[in-house]
C-alpha cells in the first residue's frame, strides 16, 4: 500500500477544519441572530398600476343636420268666384291676425245681405205672435212649426251671405309675412285656386332623422342650438319625435321649434341641430383600458376595497380616439392602468399608484 505524501495529508486537513470552522460559526451566528419575518404573502401577489379617479359631469349631445321651415306657413286660395277689386296688403308686408288681405267684387251681395237681414226679423216677428196665439189655443200646432221653420231658413239664408261677404274679403288665418302674391287687379279668381302664402316666420322648425341609438335618449323640451350656414345662431328645444320609425332608413322623424326673433330668412335652408342632453355621471379613461365580459358587453376591471380585482360592465356615453365617457362605475373608481390582462376578477394584487407604475412593475 502506497503512503500518501505528507503533502497531500497536511492539505486535506486544513481543508477539513476550514469546513467545520465555517459551519460551526454560521451555526453560531444563527443562534445568536433572531431570525427577520420575512412577508413572504406581499411578494407574492400579482401587481398592478392603479389610478383612482372620481366622477365628472358630462353633457351629451346629438348632432344632426336638419331642413329649416317657417313655424307656420298657409298657403291662401279663393273659396269664391270674383274680380280682385283691391288689394289692401302689399307682397313682402307683415300683418296682424284677422287683418284684410284681398276683395273681390261682390256685386250685388250686401244688398242681398241686407234682405235676407230684413226677411230674418220678419220670421221672428211673426214666430213670436203665433207662440202668444197658440198659448191661447187660437193657432194650430203644425202653424207654429211652419212658423218656425220659415225662421230657421231665414237664418241659415242670412249665415250663407255672410260667409260670402267674408268669401270676397279673405283675412289672415294668423300673424305673419303676406308672401308671393300671385294675383293683379282685375284678375279673376276661380275657387280653389292659390292666390298668395302666408308665412309666420317669428318662429322656425326644424326637421331631421335621428337613429334608433340615439332616438331613446331624447325627449320632447330639450334644448336645441341650430348652427346656421351664415354662421349664425338659433335657439330653441325639441317640440315632437315621431313614435315609429321610417320604413326605408329605420331613423325617426324629430321636429324642433327654433326663435326668430330678427326674422331672418332661414325658412327652406339647412343647418346643424344640436340637441343638449341631461348631463350624466362619467368616469373618463382611455379607451385601451375596454375589455368584454362573458356576455360580450364592454367591461372595465378596477378594484375593490379589499384590493380585489373587479370586472364591471359599463355604458359607453361618448368617445374619440383620445378618451372615452363611461357610466357603471363605482364613485370614485380605482382604475387598472397597468396588468389587467394578466390578472382575474376576484383576484387579489398588489396596487401600485401609476406614478410609480412605471419603475414597481418592471422588478
Amino acid at each position: 500500500m502506497r503512503r500518501i505524501p505528507p503533502s497531500y495529508a497536511l492539505a486535506s486537513l486544513l481543508v477539513l477544519a476550514l469546513v467545520v470552522w465555517l459551519a460551526l460559526g454560521d451555526f453560531q451566528r444563527f443562534q445568536s441572530t433572531p431570525a427577520e419575518n420575512h412577508d413572504t404573502h406581499g411578494e407574492s401577489l400579482a401587481r398592478v398600476e392603479v389610478s383612482t379617479q372620481p366622477s365628472t359631469l358630462y353633457i351629451p349631445q346629438v348632432v344632426v343636420q336638419g331642413q329649416l321651415a317657417a313655424a307656420r306657413e298657409a298657403v291662401l286660395r279663393a273659396n269664391v268666384a270674383g274680380l280682385v277689386a283691391e288689394i289692401p296688403v302689399s307682397q313682402g308686408e307683415h300683418v296682424q291676425l284677422g287683418e284684410t288681405l284681398l276683395v273681390l267684387e261682390s256685386e250685388a251681395l250686401p244688398e242681398r245681405l241686407q234682405q235676407a237681414r230684413d226677411e230674418l226679423a220678419l220670421a221672428q216677428a211673426e214666430y213670436a205672435g203665433a207662440q202668444n196665439l197658440r198659448r191661447r189655443e187660437l193657432i194650430s200646432q203644425p202653424e207654429l212649426l211652419r212658423l218656425q221653420s220659415a225662421l230657421s231658413a231665414s237664418a241659415a239664408q242670412l249665415a250663407q251671405l255672410e260667409k260670402q261677404l267674408r268669401d270676397t274679403r279673405p283675412s289672415a288665418p294668423f300673424e305673419g309675412v303676406l308672401d308671393r302674391v300671385q294675383v293683379e287687379m282685375g284678375d279673376l279668381l276661380q275657387p280653389g285656386e292659390e292666390w298668395a302664402r302666408l308665412v309666420d316666420d317669428r318662429h322656425l322648425k326644424g326637421e331631421a332623422w335621428v337613429s334608433q341609438q340615439q332616438v331613446g335618449a331624447l325627449s320632447e323640451g330639450l334644448p336645441v342650438a341650430a348652427r346656421l350656414l351664415n354662421g349664425g345662431e338659433l335657439t330653441g328645444e325639441v317640440s315632437y319625435i315621431s313614435r315609429r320609425a321610417d320604413e326605408a332608413t329605420r331613423t325617426f322623424y324629430v321636429e324642433v321649434l327654433l326663435d326668430n326673433p330678427e326674422r331672418q330668412r332661414l325658412a327652406g335652408g339647412s343647418a346643424e341641430l344640436t340637441i343638449t342632453l341631461p348631463p350624466r355621471a362619467v368616469h373618463t379613461l382611455s379607451p385601451a383600458l375596454f375589455n368584454l365580459d362573458e356576455r360580450g358587453q364592454l367591461a372595465i376591471r378596477h378594484l375593490d376595497a379589499e384590493n380585489r380585482v373587479v370586472q364591471s360592465a359599463v355604458e359607453l356615453v361618448s368617445a374619440d380616439t383620445q378618451r372615452a365617457y363611461v357610466s357603471g362605475l363605482p364613485d370614485p373608481v380605482t382604475l387598472i392602468t397597468l396588468g389587467a390582462g394578466l390578472v382575474s376578477p376576484g383576484e387579489e394584487v398588489t396596487p401600485v399608484p401609476a406614478q410609480e407604475g412605471g419603475n414597481a412593475l418592471t422588478h
